[in-house]
């Protein structure tokens, strides 16, 4: 019996969160969590929902400013080994930007291996910025290659993790932030203590801290204090700095 080839699918974008803007000036590209393997199609509706949030935030945040917000839906659910697709669905969702709305400055921002898909194709050149939350990121292995980095050169990276993460390891985020700072200055790492991997009891914190970084990264808005410090800190302090507890409260948006 033949063996059932793997059907062949399209990504796309999900419709602009919020009112969709006259004049496009930025974009965010949100990009869900996945599996390690899986040739099954995403739920588009459960995949997303944790992402929705912090689109809702940038959206209230950028009202005046032009910026288109969009879930990227994958072909699969699976990373699949040297396939890649999440990372080449959210370097498909670039283009479709660019073809949609011109040379505006593009953030990818994304959750769990969204997070592997937002670092792995940030090398486009259409992206200014990128945001890891909780990131998968293999486990380091002599035999394998290590996850690159010099894809980032010229962007601003944020990296957010939970110190109780069980799913996807801190430490592995930590060692990828340290390789990363060799080759990009502009990148930080922030440890959100005794959180899990869905960051549920700092949510808001989280959403604030990307929010901020976002609005900084593409419209040049001013960062918080803490983000300029983790930016300007040497490793390791700058790659370990504490989310506090109630960050944002301060802030707008």
């Amino acid at each position: 019996m033949a063996q059932q080839a793997t059907p062949v699918r399209t990504a796309r974008l999900g419709r602009t969160l919020g009112p969709e803007p006259t004049a496009v000036s930025g974009a965010v590209l949100l990009l869900p969590g996945g599996r390690e393997v899986s040739a099954r199609r995403p739920s588009s509706v459960l995949a997303s929902a944790s992402m929705r949030a912090l689109g809702r935030r940038l959206v209230r945040a950028a009202r005046d400013e032009g910026l288109a917000t969009h879930v990227v839906h994958y072909r699969y659910r699976g990373w699949n080994g040297s396939e890649a697709h999440l990372a080449r669905d959210a370097t498909w969702a670039v283009e479709e930007i660019v073809r949609r709305y011109g040379d505006v400055p593009v953030c990818l921002a994304g959750l769990d291996m969204g997070g592997r898909a937002a670092l792995h194709a940030g090398g486009h050149e259409a992206v200014n910025s990128v945001v890891a939350i909780a990131p998968w990121l293999p486990e380091e292995d002599v035999a394998a290659s290590p996850e690159p980095v010099k894809q980032l050169v010229g962007r601003r990276v944020l990296i957010v993790h939970g110190t109780n993460d069980v799913r996807t390891d801190p430490e592995l985020s930590f060692r990828f932030a340290a390789r990363a700072k060799k080759a990009n200055r502009d990148g930080c790492r922030f440890e959100v203590h005794a959180d899990g991997h869905g960051l549920r009891q700092y949510r808001d914190e989280v959403s604030a801290l990307a929010t901020n970084f976002v609005m900084g990264a593409l419209f040049g808005r001013p960062l918080s204090r803490p983000l300029q410090d983790a930016l300007a800190a040497p490793p390791p302090l700058g790659l370990r700095m504490p989310l506090a507890a109630g960050f944002g409260t301060s802030l707008r948006g």
